[in-house]
């Protein structure tokens, strides 16, 4: 009788704990749907209705430039869920100015396991205070059924 080397078996172990992985495509999903990234949505409830989002999503932030009836949005990526609650932008990272959601929007990969926090920080946080600017994301892996 034949037996299998612990190379092998590893190897074998390997590929089945790879397999519970999926290999799927990724969604590229526009946040707030056809309102897009604009003051006074509810950004928490859109979540909730187009969750889950998943490792390797993309999310498209669109928005008009700054013009007489807005004063202009941005993305900032939030550090933590403290900076997210009380819209502190003091440690966040812009990601997108206020330009530069025009057109086909600016574009975020959900790209780990782990909270995303954005939020609009104009105004003095003011967009993300009073205006609903803000949402998280925690992309799943993709399992296989």
């Amino acid at each position: 009788m034949a037996s299998i080397s612990y190379t092998t078996q590893g190897f074998i172990l390997l590929l089945a704990a790879a397999s519970l992985f999926a290999v799927s495509e990724a969604k590229t999903i526009v946040v707030g749907g056809s309102e897009g990234w604009r003051f006074g949505f509810n950004y928490t409830e859109w979540v909730l209705q187009n969750s889950p989002f998943y490792i390797n999503d993309e999310l498209v932030f669109k928005y008009d430039p700054p013009s007489g009836k807005n004063s202009g949005y941005s993305v900032y990526l939030l550090p933590n869920l403290w900076s997210y609650i009380s819209c502190d932008f003091s440690k966040a990272k812009i990601l997108a100015g206020p330009n530069q959601g025009a057109g086909e929007g600016f574009k975020v990969e959900l790209n780990q396991w782990r909270p995303y926090y954005f939020a609009s920080g104009d105004k003095n946080g003011y967009n993300c205070k009073d205006g609903l600017m803000k949402l998280f994301a925690v992309p799943l892996p993709h399992w296989n059924n």
